[in-house]
C-alpha cells in the first residue's frame, strides 16, 4: 500500500473533546470519527487492526473446536421474553417497533438466539458438545457514552457458547476457552490478568474477567503481586485487621447529636466515634420492597455484591421521603436498632461488633454501646463491601492493590439458566431428557484496540504491538521524487511485500520531518529510512517502540527487517 493512496486523516492538535489516551491518539491518527454520541466509524487503519485482531481469534477460536455462525443483530422480542431478559435489561436495550408493531430489539448479546437454535436442532446427546461463535456488531444504549471506543452504543464482539449434555462438559469448554483467550490476548500484545468476577444479568454459577490495567478504565480490580489472586471489586474479598471492642452499656444509649449528617461529621462531634466504630445505615428498595442495608463505618457498599446476595431483579436507593416514612428519620439519622418491620441485611465486616454507634431513627440523635448481635435483628449476614487498597489478601496476608482497568473479555457458566427458560433440552444415553448446559463467552474487539493504544504510547503517538498494527514496516524516502530513492525504495517494498511483511511506501511529496512524524503518529513498529546515506549503499532502520536506530547495508536490509520482526513478535507473546 501507498500513503498517498490511502485515507489516513492525521491532525496535528489534540481533540478537545478527547479524555481518554486512547480516544485522543485515534482520533489525532485518522483511525476513527464520532459519528454520534457513542457511535464511531472506523477508518482504514483502523478496519485493518481490526481484522487482524478477528483473525487471531478466529485462529484461536478454530484451535478448540468452535464452528463460526453470522446471526441476525435484529432480534424479535419473543426471544428475549422467553429468557426473562427483556424486562432484566430495561433502559440498556435498544428496541423498535415494526410497521405492523411487532417488538424487536437490537442485540446486545446472543445467548437467546443461539439458545433458540440449540432448541429446534440438537436432540440428542450424541449431537454435542458444541461451540458456537460470532463476530458481529452489538448494540447497547449507554447513558453516557465517554472514553471513545471503550465505552459505546455499537459495538464489535466475538461471542461464542458452548454447549454440552452435563456440567463436566461445561468445565471443559470453560477451560478451552479460557486458555484460548490467554493465547489472543498475548498475541495481541496485551498485559493482562483474569479476574474472579460477577455474571451479572448474563446469570449463572460462574465467571471471570480478562482485564488491562488502565487509568481508562472504569472497571476496578483487586490484585495481590504476591499470589496473584485477582478479582473484580465486585467480587473481591480480604482480610480486615482486627478490632477488639470495649464492653458496652447493658442497651443503647441514645444522645443529641445536632447537625450531624455524616460518618465524618460523627467523627469529630463531641461523644462521637471513629469510623470504624459506627455502623452505616442504609435504605435499599430490592425489587421495589424497602430493606435496611448495613455497614462498617469505613466500608463502602458495592452495588453488585448486594444484588447477587439477595437474588435482586431491581436495586435503587431510597429516597429521603420514602425513608422518613419508614424509619421517622431522614439519612443521616438512621439506624437498625430495634427495627423489625423491614429486612435487613448486614456486612460480615459487623458481625459479632459490640459498643457501636449508630443512628436512633430521630432527627439528630445517635446511639452508643449497639451491640449488634443483641439490639439488630439480622434477617441476611452477605460480603456487601468494596475492598480497600493494602486489605491483605486472604490467601497469602500480603497487601492487596486496587487499579481501575479496562474490561477485554468475560466468561460464563451459565449451566441451565437459558436452556431451561426456553425449553433446549436433549436426551442423554440413558433416554432421560436434560437441559442443555451452557457457557457464554465475550470479547470485546474494539476494547482490544483500544487497550492496546492505553498501554503503547508516548509523546509522539501511538506504539502497536506488531501483531495488531496496521502496517508492520513503513518505508520512507527522504525525498521520493529523487530517482535513487524512489527506485530503492519500490524494491525494497516489492521484495518485503513478496516475503509476507505487511508494508506501506510513503510515497508523499513531503518534508522528511512530517514523514517521520506521521509515521509515529500511527504507531507502525519499524520504519526504514531511505536517505543521504543512500549513496554509499547504507539506510536506517528504526523501531518504534524503544526509538532505536541501526544503520543496514541497503543489500541486507530485507533480511534484516524480517529478522527484527520475528524478534518483535517472539517478545510481544513473552
Amino acid at each position: 500500500m501507498r500513503w498517498s493512496r490511502i485515507f489516513i486523516p492525521t491532525l496535528r492538535e489534540n481533540p478537545a473533546t478527547a479524555e481518554a489516551t486512547s480516544h485522543r491518539l485515534l482520533l489525532r491518527a485518522g483511525y476513527i470519527r464520532q459519528l454520534t454520541a457513542g457511535v464511531y466509524s472506523y477508518l482504514p487503519l483502523a478496519q485493518r487492526v481490526l481484522l487482524k485482531i478477528t483473525d487471531i481469534i478466529r485462529e484461536e477460536m478454530n484451535r478448540i473446536g468452535a464452528q463460526e455462525f453470522l446471526l441476525p443483530a435484529l432480534n424479535p422480542a419473543e426471544v428475549w421474553k422467553e429468557s426473562g431478559r427483556w424486562e432484566v435489561m430495561g433502559e440498556n436495550m435498544f428496541r423498535l417497533k415494526d410497521r405492523k408493531g411487532a417488538d424487536l430489539c437490537l442485540g446486545m448479546t446472543h445467548e437467546e438466539v443461539f439458545t433458540a437454535i440449540a432448541r429446534d436442532e440438537i436432540r440428542s446427546y450424541k449431537q454435542l458438545p458444541q461451540i458456537w461463535y460470532q463476530i458481529q456488531t452489538k448494540f447497547r444504549d449507554e447513558a453516557r457514552p465517554k472514553s471513545g471506543i471503550l465505552r459505546v452504543r455499537e459495538f464489535i464482539m466475538k461471542d461464542s457458547y458452548s454447549f454440552d449434555v452435563d456440567w463436566e462438559g461445561l468445565d471443559k469448554a470453560f477451560e478451552a476457552h479460557r486458555e484460548a483467550y490467554c493465547r489472543i490476548y498475548d498475541r495481541c500484545g496485551l498485559k493482562y490478568l483474569v479476574v474472579e468476577a460477577s455474571s451479572g444479568a448474563m446469570g449463572g454459577s460462574q465467571s471471570s474477567e480478562f482485564m488491562v490495567i488502565s487509568d481508562a478504565g472504569e472497571d476496578w480490580v483487586v490484585f495481590c503481586a504476591s499470589c496473584g489472586y485477582a478479582a473484580n471489586i465486585e467480587k473481591a474479598t480480604s482480610r480486615l485487621a482486627d478490632i477488639v471492642d470495649e464492653s458496652g452499656p447493658a442497651a443503647p444509649e441514645e444522645f443529641p447529636t445536632p447537625g450531624v449528617r455524616t460518618i465524618e461529621d460523627l467523627t469529630t462531634f463531641p461523644g462521637g466515634a471513629s469510623a470504624d466504630r459506627q455502623i452505616k445505615t442504609l435504605v435499599y428498595m430490592l425489587d421495589n420492597r424497602p430493606h435496611i442495608v448495613l455497614l462498617r463505618g469505613d466500608h463502602q457498599l458495592n452495588e453488585t455484591k448486594l444484588t447477587d446476595a439477595t437474588a435482586a431483579k431491581s436495586l435503587r436507593p431510597a429516597h429521603p421521603e420514602e425513608i422518613k416514612s419508614l424509619l421517622g428519620a431522614f439519612p443521616g439519622s438512621l439506624g437498625a436498632v430495634g427495627v423489625d418491620h423491614l429486612p435487613v441485611i448486614a456486612d460480615y465486616a459487623i458481625y459479632g461488633r459490640r459498643n457501636m454507634t449508630t443512628g436512633a431513627n430521630r432527627d439528630d440523635f445517635h446511639l452508643r454501646g449497639v451491640d449488634v448481635e443483641r439490639d439488630i435483628k439480622v434477617t441476611k449476614w452477605a460480603d456487601l463491601r468494596n475492598v480497600a487498597s493494602g486489605e491483605r489478601c486472604l490467601q497469602c496476608n500480603a497487601a492487596l492493590n486496587v487499579s481501575k482497568a479496562i474490561e477485554v473479555g468475560h466468561i460464563f457458566k451459565l449451566g441451565t439458566r437459558y436452556s431451561e427458560s426456553m425449553g433446549a433440552t436433549v436426551l442423554t444415553a440413558e433416554g432421560k431428557e436434560v437441559p442443555i448446559v451452557m457457557g457464554s463467552y465475550g470479547i470485546g474487539v474494539g476494547r482490544i484496540m483500544a487497550s492496546a493504544v492505553e498501554l503503547y504510547n508516548d509523546e509522539d503517538g501511538i506504539c502497536w504491538p506488531v501483531s495488531i498494527a496496521p502496517f508492520e514496516v513503513v518505508i520512507t524516502p527522504a525525498n521520493f521524487a529523487e530517482p535513487m530513492q524512489q527506485e530503492a525504495a519500490v524494491n525494497l517494498y516489492k521484495e518485503l511485500s513478496a516475503t509476507g511483511v505487511d508494508v506501506l511506501l510513503d510515497d508523499r511529496d513531503e518534508r522528511p520531518g512530517v514523514k517521520f512524524k506521521d509515521a509515529d503518529l500511527i504507531g507502525i513498529p519499524f520504519r526504514l529510512t531511505i536517505g543521504k546515506k543512500l549513496k554509499d549503499g547504507k539506510v536506517e532502520l528504526f523501531e518504534r517502540k524503544t526509538r532505536s536506530s541501526t544503520e543496514l547495508d541497503l543489500d541486507v536490509a530485507v533480511r534484516q527487517v524480517r529478522l527484527s520482526l520475528a524478534a518483535a513478535y517472539e517478545r510481544s507473546t513473552n
